[in-house]
């Protein structure tokens, strides 16, 4: 029996997003989502994963005693309102207002409409893409999405209480006090549900960006040294990413199917898989025309350089959108800023016309973040529903009603951004990423040997994605970490990897629950902390 079962009643079918009861709340909700996402990311320069916030607040709706309210004790109902205020905050803050405010940054506001209407496109693009491959051997629901596992102790700690609630409560009141003290705790929050091979190759990322100053006298972030291992390990990770794709698995019929869970098996075949990667291909395209001719590139690139401006965009878009969703599936962090950047020092190489290359980084930043997001949300659904019987159905039918709630929260984050930008702008409130793309673009390239650079330190970055393989990318993780560069993030890394591999080998397999609400619980209260800092002055 699940706990929604237990607790609030048998549910043979999955409740919808457009219950009156369920479509209000989530409405209401994701306008406070989206407006924490958008003061955040122009004061502070950060987003805050509001999940755990929506799950709260529909616990606290769901207890009221109301018999219209009374249906919110569901926990399926609490994951559709969750998804979609997360879903509202990321997009506004990361797939909006930060894409358009790469023209404005860059002295041409007459582009900001433009770039929207195409990275409204992709959002939904974005959007649609991981609905398609999610539980795919690209994406597996099985993988760690460490944010989606924090989203889903929350709310099963919450129906059931007990002792989880007490771990999972005790760690959220750690990762608080840690955030407080300006500690990453989110990292080793992580670091407790992650892939272990993949973190540890993150931790070493951290620590060599940290250190690299003091202990060879270089900043390795000014020498383009992690930019060029993301490219190459980048590139070997589409290239397994393709062969899983296109890979026949001839295991599949002589399984004896009997004995296997079918919620550890791929809902997404290799077909569907390709087919949704070419469906969202052709969106992106659609979004990348949006905004070139609506951004007058008409005039700036002849016939064959629009075209392919085009193509590149759209391609650079599912490339990101990939790189940084296969990121944050193992390590709950999505290096959005980062893989753009490295988009931005390609085209400023190959020579780009400046507002060409500012349109093409506002419209390629705007997708990854949702893809993100939603998969953490997928999966937390994914845990929820996991025990149900018939799983399959059930399953599918439940990830199409978080999907449907998503969107009703970009739908608000896109008005919202609509109607808000230009007092953001106009105050002055711009993401920082918006002005270090605008920056960079302004000022180009003064090393000409940063391509060497970057062909050079791609190598290594290739064999080590290689030699980890398509299940650990730690290659990608080691570029991770090189870019994102968080100060003490590398010690909370390797501390939480250390306790969690000794309680690991004292409790065996037992110790797996409690380490995942202890990690639940230490991203839950860097998210509170993150959250509570939309109170704070500019």
């Amino acid at each position: 029996m699940t706990v929604s079962e237990s607790r609030a009643g048998s549910e043979r079918a999955h409740p919808r997003a457009f219950e009156p009861t369920v479509l209000v709340i989530t409405v209401v909700l994701s306008v406070v989502g989206a407006v924490i996402g958008l003061h955040l990311i122009t004061t502070l320069g950060i987003s805050a994963n509001t999940s755990v916030i929506g799950a709260l607040i529909a616990m606290i709706i769901g207890r009221i005693n109301v018999a219209a309210l009374r249906k919110m004790r569901s926990v399926h109902r609490q994951n559709l309102v969750q998804s979609a205020v997360s879903g509202s905050t990321f997009a506004a803050a990361n797939s909006l207002l930060a894409p358009i405010a790469v023209p404005f940054a860059f002295g041409r506001p007459d582009l900001v409409w433009p770039v929207f209407a195409g990275v409204a496109i992709g959002l939904f693009a974005d959007s649609f893409v991981l609905y398609r491959l999610f539980n795919s051997r690209l994406l597996p629901a099985q993988a760690a999405w460490p944010p989606g596992v924090a989203a889903a102790d929350t709310i099963i700690a919450g129906d059931k209480g007990g002792r989880r609630a007490i771990v999972l409560a005790g760690g959220a009141v750690l990762g608080f006090i840690g955030s407080l003290f300006k500690l990453p705790v989110s990292a080793a929050g992580v670091a407790f549900i992650g892939n272990i091979w993949a973190l540890a190759m993150f931790g070493i990322g951290l620590m060599v960006s940290q250190y690299s100053p003091a202990w060879f006298s270089i900043d390795i972030g000014d020498l383009y040294i992690p930019h060029g291992v993301m490219i190459g390990a980048g590139l070997v990770a589409l290239g397994q990413a393709a062969y899983l794709m296109f890979r026949k698995d001839r295991k599949k019929d002589a399984a004896p199917q009997q004995s296997i869970d079918p919620s550890q098996l791929p809902q997404v075949d290799e077909r569907a898989l390709r087919r949704g990667v070419l469906e969202g291909y052709v969106l992106f395209v659609l979004g990348a025309v949006v905004v070139a001719l609506a951004g007058g590139l008409m005039s700036e690139l002849s016939v064959t350089g629009l075209i392919l401006w085009v193509l590149a965009a759209a391609l650079a878009a599912i490339i990101h959108e990939i790189i940084v969703g296969l990121a944050a599936m193992h390590s709950g962090w999505f290096p959005a800023f980062a893989v753009t950047l490295i988009f931005l020092v390609l085209g400023l190489i190959l020579g780009v016309p400046p507002v060409a290359l500012a349109l093409f980084v506002g419209y390629t930043s705007a997708t990854g973040p949702a893809f993100a997001d939603m998969g953490y949300d997928f999966k937390a659904g994914w845990l929820l529903r996991k025990e149900h019987r018939p799983y399959d159905a059930y399953e599918r039918s439940g990830r199409f009603q978080q999907y449907l709630a998503s969107l009703v929260g970009f739908a608000v984050a896109t008005v919202a951004v609509a109607v808000s930008w230009q007092s953001f702008f106009g105050d002055g409130l711009i993401p920082p990423v918006a002005e270090v793309y605008a920056a960079t673009i302004k000022a180009g390239l003064t090393d000409p040997d940063v391509l060497v650079t970057l062909l050079l330190w791609a190598i290594p970055g290739a064999l080590i994605q290689l030699l980890g393989g398509s299940s650990r990318q730690m290659g990608v993780l080691l570029a991770t970490g090189l870019l994102v560069g968080t100060p003490q993030a590398c010690w909370l890394v390797f501390g939480a990897l250390i306790v969690r591999i000794a309680y690991r080998w004292w409790r065996g397999e037992r110790a797996d629950e409690d380490l995942n609400l202890v990690g639940a619980g230490l991203i839950a209260g860097d998210a509170l902390y993150s959250t509570s800092r939309i109170f704070e002055s500019k």
